[in-house]
């Protein structure tokens, strides 16, 4: 193959990393992702790294990482130039409190909701007149 047509077309980076090529064009315009070079037919042509980085995304946001996260995670580590300390262990300790904090709120949740399946709640409006309700109609609970 001819040097000036080396790299992976969107669908083979795509079906390597698990997303569809939209999805590409989308991190594109996000930053996530750098603009590949183009085939003189105007076809992108990324480098294999652009599947490591795809990746990286995608398991971020399963970590609960929203796309600002991440972006800044990777400009972080981009400017580090590989070294390990690009940031991570200080973000993942954060998101680690957040998650145990939105853990914490859904055993709330889950908590109430069982007492109110317990005392027998079927009609919010007739529940919330009764003193015996266990749903938080009011901060002050």
């Amino acid at each position: 193959m001819n040097g000036r047509y080396e790299g992976l077309r969107s669908g083979q980076v795509a079906e390597a990393a698990g997303v569809n090529p939209q999805t590409l064009r989308y991190y594109e315009r996000r930053g996530l992702l750098a603009e590949p070079r183009r085939t003189l037919g105007g076809h992108r042509l990324y480098p294999a790294e652009a599947v490591t980085v795809l990746r990286v995304i995608k398991t971020a946001q399963r970590l609960g990482f929203t796309l600002e996260e991440v972006a800044d995670l990777l400009e972080t580590s981009r400017h580090r130039h590989g070294r390990h300390d690009a940031g991570l262990q200080e973000r993942a300790r954060a998101k680690l409190l957040e998650v145990e904090r939105r853990i914490a709120d859904l055993q709330t949740v889950r908590t109430t909701l069982q007492e109110a399946l317990d005392a027998g709640c079927d009609d919010l409006v007739s529940c919330a007149e009764q003193s015996c309700c266990p749903l938080p109609f009011s901060d002050t609970r």
